[in-house]
């Protein structure tokens, strides 16, 4: 059997970031603190993946001291790399070209990021007025709102389908894309690194997948949104939930694993 440290060294770390290692009110990871310090000190990359933009994560990336590794921007829709220089934003101005055809009574309902002020994106998430701007900088997707019925929903959903649209529901918003998810990011980027073993943690629904492709998947209490159902991994232990939530929880997941040598099974 290896030493667990050089299982460390095939170890990687993917995280969702609101309500997961960020507080769900005031945005801090502050909590999460020991973990993240034991993640560096044993090398382990961290790698962020969330529904925000690049220059929303981009400065926590920095402020966390992540280096040179990849983050998972705009619910798994493109990989950035700290330095890239980000295109035209090509997919989402045809998203909102997209929304723009709808009959208007299935449009209607829907309130998405385009469709509010830097102030409204403010109020409705808790940024600031700067993050709010970060946020509204998108190139990939478009998060929003719903308002209208559940029926109204699925055929809003059928007309942005038959357009190419997919839609992920996150801890706060309906988010609309052309595809891609943070598990098929996730996938690439182990590929990259050479990390084969990998724990995922995640508070929603659109973190699910990630949460059933890595080693280990942690799901985070949530006690904000529509949470995540339990999952079939739960049963055979591979999948954990915690009882604490946001980077409480973060943290005490993290660190729980970091002494489990039952981690490494099945990676001899």
């Amino acid at each position: 059997m290896k030493t667990l440290h050089e299982w460390h060294g095939r170890l990687i770390v993917f995280t969702d970031l609101d309500g997961t290692l960020l507080d769900h009110a005031t945005y801090s990871h502050a909590a999460a603190a020991p973990a993240l310090h034991a993640l560096s000190q044993l090398g382990v990359p961290l790698i962020l993946a969330s529904s925000k933009t690049a220059p929303e994560m981009l400065p926590l990336h920095a402020a966390l001291g992540l280096g040179d590794t990849p983050i998972i921007v705009e619910n798994g829709a493109a990989r950035v790399t700290p330095g890239d220089t980000l295109g035209a934003h090509g997919d989402y101005d045809r998203l909102r070209t997209i929304l723009s055809e709808l009959p208007q009574d299935l449009r209607a309902p829907y309130r998405g990021f385009g469709d509010m002020t830097d102030a409204q994106v403010a109020q409705i998430t808790g940024l600031n007025p700067e993050g709010a701007g970060l946020a509204r900088q998108r190139s990939f997707t478009e998060p929003g709102l719903w308002s209208g019925s559940d029926a109204g929903q699925r055929a809003f959903l059928a007309a942005l389908e038959a357009r190419g649209v997919t839609a992920r529901s996150g801890g706060r918003f309906l988010t609309l894309s052309f595809g891609g998810t943070k598990a098929g990011q996730m996938q690439g980027i182990m590929g990259d690194l050479g990390r084969d073993i990998a724990i995922a943690l995640g508070d929603a629904p659109n973190d699910i997948e990630m949460i059933e492709t890595a080693t280990r998947g942690v799901i985070i209490r949530n006690d904000h949104g529509k949470g995540i159902a339990p999952l079939s991994g739960e049963a055979e232990g591979r999948i954990l939930r915690t009882t604490l939530p946001g980077p409480e929880g973060w943290n005490a997941a993290i660190l729980g694993l970091l002494d489990q040598p039952a981690l490494m099974q099945g990676h001899d």
